[in-house]
């Protein structure tokens, strides 16, 4: 590093951005996610509510197991058996983390009923069991930009005596103002006994769309560490987009004298691997990673872009990990060729894989005049999110539309290795296939969300189909892209329905999952 101020990355899209509604991983997703940011050079990753699962549990222990650089962190709440179960997953880590917390503001301090001389007492309890089990120890106050001054100094000092190292100061509800939010943190420092020995934090949520500035105005107030996801990933309007604050940093270095160690070349990877195993797909217009973060329609910025591209770009697209040319690929290209493409964009394929990506590739040159770089991508998340081992399958497709409704659908779906077939209408063909996956394989989801989005231009286009589904409080999302719509519709929903029925064996490991067949419909 330089003279320039290092500012820790602490990313926690794997425990904090999988609580989006629908957004779990699975674990080898998961295990994927924390070696590319090991490989970005994040210095913290949160892996995990280790308590929480057993599922958790091992992910976190994996991920330490593997971990090459980065700080490998869990969870836990402010009690001695979550800090315990914590240190089993990390501490196989060669730099393990243990953060633990507790809501401090008066609406959480009601919740487990602690006066606050009682709660002060824990956090001091606590704090110190997970110090003499690590040396790195992390304590947060939840919620508390609502905290009482004089109460969140007090317990601030508490958790600093009792051996944490890292202080991280969470804006839970997305509450506070960037002036806010750096006055609170050089208060707290100029203040608070000891706070000179330790790391301050700062943790923001989106909600009044406010995170990546309250946590950079944290870090002019003091801050050293930044909490945050991959594409802004969260609970309700997300977390701090790492990939905003990193950038930021890097071309507002005239105002911002700080540094990260995260290599800004693989950001777009990384988001579109996070894109594509959450299944919340990045909106065109997000900053840094979106579809239109570079592209330019106006005729003065196309003007402007062809004489200068600093005219109306502040970062090179290279910067981000974007290629500065979109090579098309078509019928004629080889399997040399896509293996390069595909590795340029960020798939390193085996032979195998290579070989099953290539025929799906031919298929789809056969229906487009040209392929590009956007159609390769979509290719792969739906080759990703479509497993082999999927108890329900796509196998044919026809649909029946007229200028009057009702529309069918002549449906086959492969379930648990049977071929089941039938026929259903209904208000437009989407609806009619709908309706034929629910008559061969009924359950009680209902769809939350239906999205398509066009991959690229023109009346061949391929078509992403996104739905999220959800079933006794369980969400789950899909994806899926063809250049037939209602084709990816049907895929994305049998997608959403195959990952409700991995959470539901999860959530009851002992139940006994009743295999449906055409017959069980009636």
């Amino acid at each position: 590093m330089t003279h320039k101020d290092k500012v820790v990355i602490f990313d926690t899209t794997l425990r904090d951005g999988e609580q989006s509604p629908g957004a779990t991983m699975s674990h080898s997703e998961k295990l994927e996610i924390a070696e590319l940011l090991d490989d970005m050079g994040v210095d913290i990753i949160e892996a995990g509510f280790p308590i929480a699962s057993e599922g958790d549990f091992e992910a976190v222990s994996e991920i330490a197991k593997r971990s090459k650089d980065a700080t490998i962190c869990g969870l836990s709440r402010a009690n001695f058996k979550d800090i315990d179960r914590c240190w089993e997953a990390v501490k196989h880590s060669k730099r393990p983390r243990i953060h633990t917390f507790i809501g401090t503001s008066p609406l959480h301090r009601a919740i487990p009923n602690l006066t606050m001389d009682e709660m002060a007492e824990r956090i001091h309890d606590t704090v110190t069991h997970a110090r003499n089990l690590c040396d790195n120890v992390q304590w947060s106050p939840m919620d508390a930009t609502r905290t009482e001054w004089d109460y969140l100094a007090r317990t601030v000092e508490i958790a600093i005596k009792a051996g944490a190292t890292t202080i991280n100061i969470p804006d839970t509800v997305g509450y506070t103002a960037p002036r806010e939010s750096a006055d609170l943190i050089k208060r707290l420092i100029a203040e608070v006994p000891g706070a000179d020995d330790v790391i301050f934090a700062t943790h923001c949520h989106n909600d009044l769309g406010m995170a990546t500035a309250n946590s950079l105005a944290a870090v002019e107030g003091g801050a050293r560490q930044i909490e945050c996801t991959i594409n802004g990933l969260g609970e309700r309007a997300g977390n701090t987009a790492l990939e905003e604050v990193v950038m930021a940093m890097r071309v507002r270095g005239d105002i911002m004298p700080f540094e990260t160690g995260v290599d800004s070349t693989k950001l777009m990877h990384i988001s579109r691997r996070v894109a594509t195993v959450s299944g919340f797909a990045v909106q065109y217009n997000k900053a840094i990673v979106g579809k239109n973060a570079f592209a330019h329609e106006s005729g003065i910025h196309q003007d402007g872009m062809l004489k200068n591209a600093e005219t109306f770009e502040i970062m090179r697209p290279e910067d981000v990990g974007l290629t500065e040319t979109n090579i098309v690929m078509g019928k004629h290209s080889g399997r040399a060729a896509l293996r390069s493409k595909l590795k340029e964009l960020g798939f390193d394929l085996a032979d195998n894989q290579l070989n099953d990506v290539f025929v799906r590739f031919k298929a789809l040159a056969d229906r487009k005049k040209e392929v590009f770089e956007d159609d390769l991508i979509a290719l792969m998340r739906d080759q990703e999110t479509g497993e082999a081992h999927d108890r329900i399958q796509v196998k044919f497709l026809r649909v029946i539309c007229g200028t009057e409704a009702p529309q069918s659908a002549d449906l086959t779906l492969t379930i648990d290795g049977e071929d089941h077939q039938t026929t259903a209408q209904g208000d437009g063909p989407v609806d009619a296939t709908f309706n034929a996956v629910q008559a061969l394989f009924p359950h009680d989801a209902h769809l939350q969300l239906y999205q398509v989005h066009a991959v690229t231009e023109g009346t061949d286009a391929q078509a992403t189909v996104s739905v999220r589904m959800e079933e006794d409080g369980r969400i789950a999302t899909g994806q899926s892209a063809d250049t037939d719509t209602v084709v990816a519709s049907a895929k994305a929903y049998v997608n959403a329905l195959n990952r409700l029925l991995v959470r539901r064996e999860k959530s009851d490991p002992d139940a006994d999952v009743k295999q449906v067949s055409y017959k069980d419909a009636g």
